[in-house]
């Protein structure tokens, strides 16, 4: 019998399990290979009801997941669980996506183990190790030892080559554009009609960032405070993390306008149906400054920096950063000023068109000697 080989999927949070769905769903067709899909459990509960979302199982589940354990505990257990599983059943490649703590660990494994690694989202770069913490510094040294690097910009590429390295960069744009227009198109949720805001002009905003923990979430929310003060016609939808750090001075700051709707963490079809019904998007969140612009939105980013630079560049998004008055103002100018609104909302997104997955499956048979 003819030898299949075996790709391995490593995965431990919401965001790697969204834009890696796409490219299971499209390799589990796949005859003339194995796969195998493991979950560390870094974010077990978020990461299940993506799972259900696009009918994906497991086939491992390392469950690391403790209340108030340090990067460094998550990195040990994977480690440890992750070298017993590679013993049993190393593969032919392994498959990591993003900057995650899963990501990194899986990958250095892989590494000791010389197992090759493929790269989704690689070559994403702000200009500070320590911005974003550690994202950063996970996806520079994924980059240092991964075989395949599949880059969804052509500033990625440039991030990529200008770190030494020379080959096997691929352009492929990002799967999560692959997961959201799925989404889009097949799922029904009626989420804003349960939660009675479906027919009224939303703004979403999402925080989450450790860097913005602290001040400059309390002045993100003073800022979108002002922002539906001076738009009585407007309401603000925003899922807060379970964390206290972000509840409290979310809930203590906007808790009581009834203009300001805050919810618990979003199910990926809520998410992507809210998108789809919003005039704007103000986040901190990486995924979103690549998802919204394809369903015509424009983001505001609460951030200082982005490694997503190509959607400033592009004109699909702003950095505000998080000071509450650039915030208001920034905004406000865009909710008001119909030609600036049109420009962002009609920018083309570099993040491509919803075809990434195929063309990472058709480089890694490649890769593999697959016919």
């Amino acid at each position: 019998m003819k030898y299949k080989p075996l790709i391995t999927i490593v995965l431990g949070t919401r965001p790697e399990a969204i834009k890696f769905a796409p490219l299971i769903i499209k390799l589990r067709r796949e005859k003339s290979l194995r796969l195998k899909i493991i979950l560390t459990g870094q974010h077990n509960e978020m990461v299940s009801q993506v799972m259900d979302l696009f009918k994906i199982k497991e086939d491992i589940n390392f469950k690391i997941m403790q209340e108030r354990q340090s990067l460094t505990d998550i990195t040990l257990k994977i480690i440890a669980n992750l070298s017993k599983e590679f013993a049993l059943n190393k593969p032919d490649l392994l498959l990591v996506q993003g900057d995650t703590s899963t990501a990194f660990t899986a990958s250095l494994v892989a590494f000791y183990e010389q197992v090759n690694i493929g790269h989704l989202e690689a070559g994403l770069r702000t200009s500070t190790l320590l911005n974003p913490f550690p994202e950063e510094a996970n996806r520079r040294l994924i980059s240092q030892i991964s075989t395949l690097h599949f880059a969804p910009s052509k500033k990625a590429v440039e991030n990529l080559r200008n770190s030494n390295i020379k080959e096997n960069i691929f352009l492929t744009g990002n799967t999560v554009i692959d997961a959201m227009l799925y989404v889009a198109e097949n799922c029904n949720s009626n989420y804003l009609q349960k939660i009675n805001l479906s027919n009224k002009k939303i703004i979403l905003a999402t925080v989450h960032r450790r860097e913005n923990w602290g001040k400059n979430l309390e002045n993100i929310c003073y800022g979108l405070l002002k922002i539906i003060n001076n738009n009585p016609d407007l309401f603000l939808l925003m899922p807060v993390h379970k964390n206290k750090i972000i509840t409290n001075p979310v809930h203590k700051i906007l808790g009581s306008h009834p203009n300001i709707k805050l919810t618990s963490s979003l199910s990926y079809d809520h998410l992507v149906e809210v998108i789809k019904n919003c005039i704007i998007v103000l986040t901190d969140s990486g995924g979103l400054q690549e998802e919204a612009p394809s369903l015509g939105k424009p983001v505001l980013v609460l951030r200082d920096e982005t490694e997503r630079v190509e959607a400033i560049e592009y004109g699909t998004a702003k950095l505000v950063g998080t000071d509450r008055e650039k915030i208001f103002i920034t905004a406000n100018s865009l909710l008001n000023n119909h030609y600036e609104y049109n420009l962002m909302a009609n920018s083309i997104n570099p993040y491509g068109k919803g075809n990434s997955s195929m063309k990472i499956i058709d480089i890694c048979k490649s890769f593999l000697n697959i016919n």
